[in-house]
């Protein structure tokens, strides 16, 4: 019930509306719960935009150890493989929850799931709808069956940007409208548990594949709130979107890769098999690194699907054609210009097996959270099965753990000021500082420019400006970057280009712990320019 500018969600509320977020919300029926979504539900959701599919061990011959076994050796050294194995003994119980929904998987002329073979996997495990609609069917049949569900209220139109704690517990959020530049009052919205499952952090870089709304403001909610933060400093850039002015940038499915497309520069000449024994099938990191000195070098690179799919093209692939065909690329008579494009973070808030982060009441799952599945380097299709694996998880942890009942009643006020002014001058600025120095190659006099530019924009835009989320998961991303002194995964270093035994761990960090690493990281970069002055 509202009050003033209080509403009461009553029991759970669930930050976001992509996969995650609907999955969990369903998997609490009949138990009360509010969903909070930026945009109409469906459409601000990089869940909706996947075209891979969900990785399941569904084959005759396959089985979740093969999987899990593939997850880890594409992690790099940081999977956590206890979770990487259970989380693959659930994908065939998933995938039987999406068909009850009414999901159209592909299927073979026996009736049975079609399952498609994609980089990195030793089996044909990927499920897909239409070749590369499955995020798009997924979301169709989760937004219908929500629709359909009474226990579920959607609130719609509405962006949370801190959390309400009380006593150290999470007790609701701070919400403004969406697509309002000023936040006059904030709105508080309360509950007995808050599950985050706000998305990713694409929109911090100038070229990404993920929506407007992926600008990583639940890891710095719950960051502020003390949350622990894992592995921020992984950053999955996929290396096949097309180049050229959208923004988002579409994406080219790496299934177009395992049905055979090929890796060319402008010259015609294929570049990957000299670099890999897997050649395009390479971990994406591999390839989007291959990608980037292409272009770095002037060479250019670019998908060739015609000798795969010719003709065939347009019905085997018809997001990938569409968004071709409106840029003026006829795949089936073209080779495609493609770049790497920030579009997976491995990294977010800390959660343990049931979907729990450290502060009491909270749960987070889908991208914002980090539940060491991914490691250093997601292996494909694997995060949607992680989404609905954990979605469930916490559904069923929520309902052993949490007693239904009324919401808190004594919230401190937000943290962040009322009033915002806007921010879009600040985020482009920070997205082309991201890109250029915390990209898909990085170095420490980089990383060190970075954190400095992302404190001078921090200090511009003021307290008051809801910049702050954004400022604070790329500080938490560039700094724990420049303490990594080393390459793994989607973590590149040109200073330090060999992974080193002493950080084959994960990264834990708190919000306080990544401002001394940049305060260090500033003041050290700033150390040659005062003692030159001194000394003049």
């Amino acid at each position: 019930m509202a009050q003033g500018n209080i509403v009461d969600a009553g029991d759970v509320l669930i930050v976001g509306a992509g996969l995650a977020g609907l999955f969990t919300a369903l998997k609490l029926a009949p138990r009360p719960v509010t969903v909070l979504a930026g945009a109409p539900i469906g459409d601000g959701a990089s869940s909706a935009w996947a075209q891979g599919g969900i990785a399941a061990a569904i084959e005759a011959g396959d089985t979740a150890e093969s999987h899990a076994a593939d997850t880890i050796a594409a992690g790099a050294g940081t999977v956590d493989e206890e979770a990487a194995l259970s989380i693959a003994r659930e994908a065939a119980i998933r995938i039987e929850d999406l068909l009850r929904l009414g999901v159209p998987f592909d299927r073979d002329i026996e009736g049975k799931l079609a399952v498609g073979r994609e980089a990195a996997h030793s089996h044909r495990r990927i499920v897909h709808v239409k070749g590369d609609q499955a995020g798009k069917a997924i979301m169709q049949a989760l937004v219908a069956a929500v629709r359909a569900t009474p226990s579920i209220r959607v609130m719609e139109g509405l962006s949370a940007y801190e959390l309400a704690i009380e006593n150290g517990r999470a007790a609701g959020v701070f919400a403004r409208p969406a697509h309002a530049a000023t936040a006059p009052q904030p709105l508080l919205i309360k509950a007995r548990a808050v599950v985050l499952a706000s998305g990713g952090v694409g929109q911090l870089f100038a070229v990404t594949t993920n929506p407007v709304q992926a600008r990583g403001e639940g890891v710095a909610m719950a960051a502020r709130a003390g949350a622990l933060i894992a592995d921020p400093e992984f950053v999955q850039f996929h290396p096949t979107a097309i180049a050229g002015p959208r923004d988002p940038a579409p994406l080219v499915t790496e299934a177009l890769r395992g049905e055979g497309a090929i890796l060319v520069n402008k010259a015609g000449q294929r570049f990957m098999a000299a670099i890999h024994a897997d050649a395009e099938l390479a971990p994406r990191d591999i390839v989007a690194r291959a990608i980037f000195r292409e272009i770095a070098a002037g060479r250019g690179a670019f998908l060739d699907a015609r000798p795969a799919l010719g003709d065939r093209f347009a019905s085997a692939f018809p997001t990938v054609y569409e968004n071709c065909m409106a840029l003026g690329i006829d795949p089936a008579r073209q080779a495609i210009p493609v770049a790497p494009a920030a579009h997976y973070h491995m990294g977010g808030i800390h959660v343990d097996a049931r979907g729990r982060s450290s502060v009491e009441g909270l749960w987070a799952c889908g991208e914002v959270a980090s539940t060491g599945m991914h490691g250093a380097n997601r292996l494909a299709s694997n995060s949607l099965l992680e989404a609905i694996v954990f979605g469930a998880r916490i559904a069923a942890d929520i309902d052993g753990a949490v007693p239904e009942g009324r919401a808190a009643s004594h919230i401190a006020p937000p943290v962040l000021g009322s009033a915002a002014a806007t921010d879009a001058p600040f985020v482009s600025q920070l997205r082309q500082i991201m890109t250029a120095h915390v990209g898909v190659e990085r170095e420490g006099e980089g990383l060190a420019h970075a954190l400095t530019e992302i404190a001078r924009l921090e200090r511009a835009a003021g307290p008051a400006n809801l910049f702050g989320n954004i400022a604070t998961t790329a500080k938490l991303i560039a700094a724990s970057a420049f303490a990594r002194e080393e390459s793994r995964g989607g973590h590149y270093r040109t200073d330090f280009a060999e992974p080193r035994a002493a950080f084959r761990h994960r990264t834990f960090v708190t919000l306080k712990e990544a401002e001394r690493i940049a305060e260090a990281a500033i003041e050290n970069a700033h150390a040659p320019q005062n003692e030159a002055q001194a000394s003049a």
